[in-house]
């Protein structure tokens, strides 16, 4: 018998395979993890208390920070959130700009994985792809709202702005040409022999542990389990609009990646319908200069590009700012699947499956 120790090694907090300012503690035998600890606090900005002390329509702007490559997404939470503290009704307009905008974000988020995810593991080609479409949303977005990154681009009882003349035209184009290039990825990596030996059979997680451990989004549903808020709990302009909640069966690093690339599809179709079904009308609802919600305290969830953002929010009925306000991150509640993904695996493993679960370390410290 060899009398050997286990090796400890830390794996960031500076990697670039971590995605952020994550520090992952790995105990190995040889090249195999046998056990793991997740080191979170390093980009924590105090962002729930910091909102506590901001007035209702500051607070938007504040949300851009968390997951920052889908601000969008976080101001569409927020806003609902507080509309339905005050039962304020917003416009259908705005609700189906917003969808769109939902929508667009989602596929930048996606985009931005995909390459990421895909430069982890080797595949340089596809992250030059998935970005050089990740620029043509953010065209549209600065031309909606002129910012690329952190948006602002909601406000509470609906919309700052209406979309610019021929913005629709350009949404369409932007729409016929990703679907063409979302089948460039999947000739890239869908097949390919070395992406399907890194991926395939690598964190395999059964629906049931995926859901009692607290996973959302393409991670829950790469699992089989078909738990998409836009279903479940139809908000915006969803309701109204047709699409499919891709699941995977085996529930490893390579359904998850499938989940994705399915998601991106489908955004596409609900964007189009959504321009197609586009009303007219105002974009904002009947808001009172002095937002004040009456005292109470809710809960609201949206489908972000990464799983269930929810919003739980008090107003003492006084304050112009909230008594409480907490967040529920997908991507902090997801890394907690982490070392259970990784365990058994080997160092090279982690890399992938840090990319599967597609977190954003904003998100998670806040």
């Amino acid at each position: 018998m060899f009398d050997t120790t286990d090796l400890v090694i830390n794996m960031g907090p500076q990697h670039p395979s971590t995605h952020g300012v994550l520090r992952v503690v790995l105990r190995l035998d040889g090249e195999r993890v046998v056990g793991s600890d997740i080191v979170i606090g390093y980009l924590h900005r105090g962002i729930e208390k910091l909102c506590e002390q901001r007035d209702w329509a500051q607070i938007i702007l504040i949300t851009d920070r968390m997951d920052y490559v889908a601000a969008a997404s976080n101001n569409l939470g927020y806003c609902e959130t507080v509309e339905k503290l005050m039962s304020l009704e917003v416009p259908r307009r705005a609700r189906y700009i917003r969808t769109i905008l939902a929508e667009l974000q989602r596929i930048a988020s996606h985009c931005l994985w995909l390459g990421t995810h895909a430069m982890d593991l080797g595949a340089m080609t596809v992250f030059l792809y998935a970005f050089r479409e990740r620029e043509l949303v953010l065209d549209l977005f600065e031309e909606y709202c002129g910012a690329r990154l952190t948006y602002n681009a909601m406000r509470i009882g609906g919309l700052p702005l209406d979309i610019p003349t021929g913005w629709d035209r350009k949404v369409r184009a932007f729409c016929d040409l990703f679907e063409t290039k979302v089948a460039e990825y999947e000739e890239l990596l869908t097949n390919n022999r070395i992406w399907l030996d890194r991926t395939r059979n690598i964190g395999v997680i059964s629906g049931e542990d995926a859901v009692a451990i607290g996973l959302t989004g393409p991670a829950l549903r790469g699992s089989g389990v078909p738990r998409d808020v836009r279903k479940a709990e139809p908000y915006a302009a969803y309701a109204e609009l047709e699409f499919n909640v891709p699941i995977g069966a085996a529930g490893d690093t390579y359904d998850r990646y499938l989940v994705r690339i399915e998601e991106l599809l489908q955004s596409v179709g609900i964007i189009r319908q959504a321009l197609d079904g586009l009303p007219e009308g105002p974009i904002i609802g009947k808001v009172p200069r002095l937002i004040k919600p009456p005292a109470g305290e809710t809960y609201h969830a949206i489908e972000s590009p990464k799983g269930e953002l929810g919003y739980f929010i008090v107003s003492d009925g006084k304050s112009n700012a909230p008594y409480r306000f907490r967040v529920r991150p997908p991507s902090f509640c997801n890394l907690q699947a982490l070392p259970r993904l990784i365990q058994g695996h080997l160092v090279s493993d982690v890399v992938a499956l840090i990319g599967s679960i597609d977190i954003v370390v904003g998100e998670v410290d806040r």
